[in-house]
């Protein structure tokens, strides 16, 4: 395979409530397809913690990198993304904040006839889902039992995490590739696509829930694939 006219390696951060264990179907298709793939491990305390975790994958890489992000992950990615190595920003289904914007502004005044995802008041600093209500909201097309999964395994997310804001929006100075979700019930469709529009993102749309990275791997490849291309 003629890996020459591509960026090779490609570094995978996760979002809230989850961990960088929900990548392994992409890990496996890019991996087939001969990329070197890296996934952060977000602690998910603080957005400048997390952007700190993914700069340290991201020197640990030799040459460019597509950087991806799914979720709050889009907060983490286009933080950590100014990084001289990154040549490229993948927003799945993601938040993608501009200067002085966090999780908290984005989501602070939704739409009339929203979801509303079915977040629990914090206990002790940290966000979990409502475990009963998990599948519907977050993983919708995906089989019962792996949502149950998800659910009973999630990440307590800090709620300064999500009160963290960008300091200088990677999007605005990096070519960017945005996944949206058509059938999110956690980050509704139409933010996605203001968001991806405002970024100037090239945009592809899915019919997938919020989990689309766990849903539709192949989907979520092409379009890390489609960027490592682009980005050359």
């Amino acid at each position: 395979m003629n890996t020459g006219s591509r960026v090779n390696n490609v570094v995978l951060v996760h979002g809230g409530f989850v961990d960088g264990s929900g990548w392994q179907a992409v890990y496996n298709l890019l991996k087939k397809d001969a990329y070197n793939v890296s996934i952060v491990q977000n602690p998910t305390l603080s957005l400048e913690g997390d952007a700190e975790a993914t700069r340290q994958i991201i020197d640990a890489q030799v040459g460019p990198v597509v950087l991806v992000g799914h979720s709050y992950g889009g907060a983490v990615i286009t933080e950590a993304g100014n990084h001289d190595n990154v040549a490229a920003l993948v927003y799945i289904a993601a938040f993608a904040p501009d200067n002085g914007e966090s999780v908290n502004t984005l989501i602070a005044d939704p739409p009339p006839g929203a979801p509303v995802p079915p977040i629990l008041p914090p206990q002790d600093g940290f966000l979990f889902l409502d475990r009963d209500k998990f599948h519907a909201s977050f993983a919708g097309d995906l089989p019962a039992e792996e949502a149950a999964f998800m659910a009973d395994s999630q990440v307590p997310w800090g709620v300064d995490a999500l009160g963290g804001s960008i300091t200088e929006a990677a999007w605005r100075g990096k070519p960017s590739w945005y996944l949206v979700a058509t059938e999110d019930q956690m980050i509704p469709p139409p933010a996605q696509r203001v968001m991806s529009e405002r970024a100037g993102s090239t945009v592809v749309e899915a019919a997938g829930s919020h989990a689309i990275y766990v849903s539709q791997p192949a989907a979520v490849v092409a379009l890390i694939e489609q960027a490592a291309s682009g980005a050359q």
